[in-house]
């Protein structure tokens, strides 16, 4: 069944002044304005379309992609206040509303928030929220330890960055594994580091355990090469220039060194490693 929200690919019915109508299946015919129209089509042709209601609440269909997909979080600029919501630029020609109700603080033209965009139950219509808590997924998660996640940061605590984990849970990543500024919003490639008995997640930007080691020892022999067989890089090396270097913790770069170490690949004086 097609839905209001997502791509299909329609085929063409005929074209009018206005357009090209598609057939929707169970939605009915929808049009295809002039102005989107590809430059090669037919009549039984199919065309890979994005299905949303315009300024007039017609169901039309888009060549575009929004910015944000419904279901998924993502950060969006204020365009415009009205008295029914806040408008927000997501890529199509009409922009995306943002009822009052869905505004957890009033917004403010020009400035970036970040929002889950979804479809109205009320309503049908598409729109925006910014109350991110009602639709984060409260059920035990099924994530396994070290899984590769997608990220979606939200907020920051004392302890570290608060983030959407896949677009349904939410998890920690604790300030001592994070060694950037982080800004709401950003989208980040994460994993699972554990998974507490009172369901809550942590998190980590750094693949886990083995995998993680064999990564590092080839970035680092690799960049002994680069410079020549030698690096001013060492255990004693503080941990903000280590992660400036390699993006790493400063455990994680001693518990690679030690792998080369013993392996015998590497040889570490008081100023630094050497390429055996």
């Amino acid at each position: 069944m097609i839905t209001i929200g997502t791509r299909a690919s329609l085929t063409v019915l005929r074209e009018k002044p206005v357009g090209l109508f598609l057939d929707a299946q169970n939605l009915g015919e929808i049009l295809l304005p002039r102005r989107e129209m590809p430059k090669e089509w037919a009549i039984g042709a199919e065309i890979d379309v994005f299905l949303y209601r315009d300024s007039e609440d017609r169901l039309v269909a888009t060549l575009k992609q929004p910015s944000v997909m419904p279901g998924d979080f993502g950060k969006l600029r204020c365009t415009a206040l009205t008295e029914v919501g806040a408008f927000l630029d997501w890529g199509l020609p009409k922009d995306l509303l943002v009822p009052f109700r869905e505004q957890k603080t009033r917004m403010e033209v020009g400035k970036r928030y970040l929002v889950k965009v979804l479809v109205d139950d009320a309503t049908g219509r598409l729109v925006a929220t910014t109350r991110i808590a009602r639709h984060i997924d409260l059920a035990p998660a099924e994530f396994e330890s070290g899984q590769e996640v997608e990220l979606t940061v939200y907020g920051k605590t004392p302890m570290g960055y608060k983030a959407i984990v896949n677009g349904t849970h939410t998890g920690l990543l604790f300030s001592n594994e994070v060694f950037q500024e982080l800004a709401q919003g950003e989208k980040l490639t994460g994993y699972v580091a554990a998974l507490r008995s009172d369901g809550k997640i942590d998190l980590t930007l750094h693949p886990p355990g083995r995998e993680r080691v064999d990564d590092l020892e080839k970035r680092i022999l690799g960049e002994l090469v680069a410079r020549g067989g030698f690096w001013p890089l060492t255990d004693k090396t503080p941990a903000a220039e280590i992660y400036e270097e390699l993006g790493v913790s400063k455990r994680t770069f001693k518990q690679t060194l030690g792998a080369l170490l013993k392996k015998r690949l590497v040889t570490q004086t008081e100023t630094g490693i050497r390429l055996n």
